[in-house]
């Protein structure tokens, strides 16, 4: 972390910044998706196939993961497993991020202000769905990360993919408490 600033100027200096993507998955392979709210500040109404968001100043990745996925999908009794470093950057985004996974059957609580529905689907109808539907970016070049597959990405096809059982979030690990304030943002890693 090299500063300290507040959401607003975050996205309005486009700054570089912390974020977390949690791909939850149910024990049958399929991946949660939502719709977000039209008053999310990047990508509004977009589809994504991640939870999570930006870390807190304070606030460690896998906190700011176990947080988000409390907020935004009502889960604290599964802890997400970290995967992989993220980086990604566009008009509208810069992002240090760290890619998680959890497995999750029970039920959820979506957070309204963020999240308009969701349901769960399996990964050969959301790589479908890509090609009618707008689907925040980030959270596709998460995924894509995350099956390591390049060239498919690039040829914009894919084929299933689940993922393999040590991605998948230990059970019953209590959630963690939000941390409020400021946003921690990052320059180049």
């Amino acid at each position: 972390m090299i500063g300290r600033a507040t959401r607003a100027e975050v996205r309005a200096q486009n700054l570089r910044h912390r974020a977390t993507y949690i791909l939850v998955f149910n024990t049958h392979g399929q991946l949660f998706v939502h719709q977000r709210s039209a008053t999310k500040d990047v990508y509004p109404s977009f589809y994504d196939v991640a939870v999570g968001g930006v870390v807190s100043a304070g606030e460690s990745y896998d906190e700011g993961a176990q947080r988000e996925l409390g907020e935004e999908l009502g889960v604290t009794s599964a802890a997400p497993r970290p995967i992989l470093r993220f980086q990604y950057e566009d008009a509208a985004n810069r992002v240090n991020g760290r890619v998680y996974s959890c497995s999750y059957d029970g039920p959820l609580t979506l957070q309204a202000e963020e999240i308009v529905s969701g349901e769960w689907l399996d990964l050969d109808v959301v790589l479908e769905r890509l090609r009618h539907a707008s689907f925040c970016p980030d959270g596709i070049e998460a995924l894509f990360a995350v099956s390591g597959s390049a060239r498919e990405r690039e040829q914009g096809v894919r084929t299933r993919w689940v993922p393999p059982r040590e991605h998948l979030c230990e059970r019953g690990r209590p959630g963690g408490a939000g941390a409020g304030g400021r946003l921690s943002y990052a320059g180049p890693s």
